[in-house]
């Protein structure tokens, strides 16, 4: 470490035993990955990996979260501290809790939060929290993604309720949970797994407990969060002071009203001052909320910052992601508006769309006086396509939920890449022969589309197309995109990428082109086709290397057309 880098420690700890157990808890949170993708059910989870691990302490605050999903990073201390501001009085080791309430710590309903406290010797260490994206938590539409406008229809809603008492089974809780869903075995083995993972961690917690103390444990939870604190309030000194607005346009929310022909785009503003070793990130100015499910909870909206900021200040991945390294940043928005949502607006689509949103334009925002450290604009978007119905195959109902990966925005020094999860996100590609196994569906294409990515010095990456088509029986398919109206943008002179586009192929081959938020019952013989976008350009294009752009035309993913406007 640099010389002038602040310290680990300030005499409350030596050195070794701080790092032994900062690594220990990061190490116990990688463990918890492990359990659940090997114990998880649904494909989302066993091979997507659409869920994060955390360790937290006694009262709620993140200490530690695994290799997970930065959408998460802001988001998961609430679900922690609402257990907490509950239970606090009412909690025993072998207590399980469980809720999903956005209004209360949660993102959206389908993120189920699974929070285990950790005892040794009847003090409490703090708690484990397995965030699981479930494919289906009830409303009318399989997958829980209907452009519903009520949080009332999005799906059962769980406030902070305990799962396991003194380590039995609440059968009652399970029960309910049970009846609200479609495919409840498949929920009770993710279910199940989350609870699996979470005891891993408490014993990790244990384990250290019994070896160094508790008090030893508990006091070195908070100078980790004061340790990130420190290097981030370091990191961001570094950077040069500046103030910079940026706007952009929403697709819409999916509600197309009365006598109009299609989705209302809306706007999301932003204002962020960087001084010293602060930033503050203001969305006064945003529209006021929508009635379709995209306003999204602060804490949603603070996970988008935080992701950008992360990556802009830390580059080389110095800081341990915790609620430490977030006191230096300040977010705030207007109650009620689509970036600060309020009981009862819907809210699923805000989770993945509005951050990957808010996540792009801190990019585009900080480029205005930090080129050197920003990327351009990502896909935008988690490209959600559900399907659910009955598999003729074994009788049973079914949900798939997938995600469709893009490109990521060309970078200062290199392209984009291609076809990968961008931003706020960082779940796997579903490979093929899980999805024909898995569910009565049949994948057509899955390749790279031509020209996608944004041209510029540095290419953005490229997106994907990929179609369903529906076998045998008719079932209810939703798609959720972004940035199929406002592209990908470019910086730094860089240009954008394609947007998205989704369509429906009828058996007789004519093609019908579908909102960007939108349910319809696809027939049998139905196709859905989605192009996810490529990502933003890098720089002017007349700068690219020759050389390099006449590779890209090699391997196909520019065009000899699209290559002479590079010139």
């Amino acid at each position: 470490m640099n010389k002038s880098m602040p310290g680990a420690q300030q005499g409350k700890f030596d050195p070794a035993t701080f790092e032994i157990i900062k690594n220990s808890l990061l190490k116990a949170t990688e463990e918890m990955k492990i359990v659940l993708a090997k114990t998880a059910f649904s494909p989302i989870l066993k091979v997507a990996g659409d869920y994060s691990c955390g360790i937290f302490d006694q009262h709620g605050f993140m200490v530690a979260q695994g290799p997970d999903l930065p959408v998460h990073l802001g988001s998961m201390p609430e679900a922690v501290k609402a257990i907490c501001s509950v239970f606090r009085d009412d909690m025993r080791d072998g207590d399980v809790f469980i809720h999903n309430d956005p209004y209360f710590g949660g993102t959206h309903l389908p993120d189920v939060n699974v929070v285990t406290p950790a005892y040794y010797d009847g003090v409490l260490l703090g708690f484990a929290c397995l965030r699981a994206h479930w494919p289906d938590v009830g409303s009318d539409t399989p997958g829980s993604y209907g452009t519903v406008t009520s949080i009332f229809g999005e799906g059962i809603r769980l406030p902070p309720v305990r799962l396991y008492a003194a380590g039995q089974p609440v059968n009652d809780i399970h029960a309910i949970i049970m009846a609200n869903v479609r495919t409840p075995d498949e929920r009770m083995g993710d279910l199940n797994a989350q609870v699996a993972a979470n005891r891993r961690a408490c014993a990790r917690l244990q384990a250290l407990a019994a070896k160094y103390g508790t008090g030893t444990i508990c006091s070195i939870m908070q100078e980790i969060q004061d340790y990130s604190e420190r290097l981030m309030r370091h990191q961001l000194s570094a950077l040069p002071d500046g103030e910079a607005i940026f706007e952009d346009i929403c697709d819409g929310d999916g509600i197309i009203e009365d006598g109009s022909t299609g989705d209302k785009p809306f706007k999301i503003r932003m204002k962020v001052t960087k001084k010293g070793d602060q930033i503050a990130v203001d969305f006064a100015g945003s529209s006021p909320k929508v009635r379709g499910p995209i306003n999204a909870p602060l804490a949603v909206t603070a996970s988008g910052v935080y992701c950008a900021l992360k990556m802009i200040a830390d580059p080389t991945s110095l800081i341990s992601p915790n609620s430490g390294a977030w006191r230096p940043i300040k977010v705030t928005a207007p109650k009620g508006s689509v970036v600060n949502a309020e009981f009862p607006s819907p809210v699923v689509y805000a989770n993945t769309e509005m951050a990957h949103r808010v996540c792009d334009m801190m990019f585009g925002a900080m480029a205005q006086f930090l080129p050197a450290n920003v990327m351009a604009c990502s896909q935008g978007t988690s490209g959600v396509v559900t399907f659910g119905g009955m598999d003729a195959r074994t009788g049973q109902p079914y949900v798939s939920y997938e995600v469709v990966k893009g490109g990521i925005g060309a970078r200062p020094t290199k392209d984009g890449i291609n076809a990968v999860s961008a931003g706020i996100a960082n779940t796997m590609n579903t490979p093929i022969e899980v999805v024909e196994l898995s569910f009565p569906l049949r994948l057509d294409c899955y390749e790279l589309v031509d020209d996608s990515g944004g041209p510029g010095r540095y290419r953005g990456g490229l997106g994907v197309r990929r179609a369903w088509t529906v076998l045998d029986e008719t079932c209810h398919a939703t798609v959720c995109f972004e940035r199929t109206v406002s592209a990908p943008f470019g910086v730094c002179g860089g240009q954008n990428a394609k947007p998205a586009k989704v369509a429906v192929r009828l058996p007789d081959g004519t093609e019908q082109k579908l909102n960007s938020k939108q349910s319809f019952m696809a027939g049998g013989g139905a196709t859905i086709v989605v192009e996810a976008p490529g990502g933003g350009g890098y720089g002017n294009a007349a700068a690219r290397d020759p050389a390099t752009l006449a590779n890209d035309v090699r391997q196909g993913y520019v065009t000899e057309e699209t290559a002479t406007a590079y010139r």
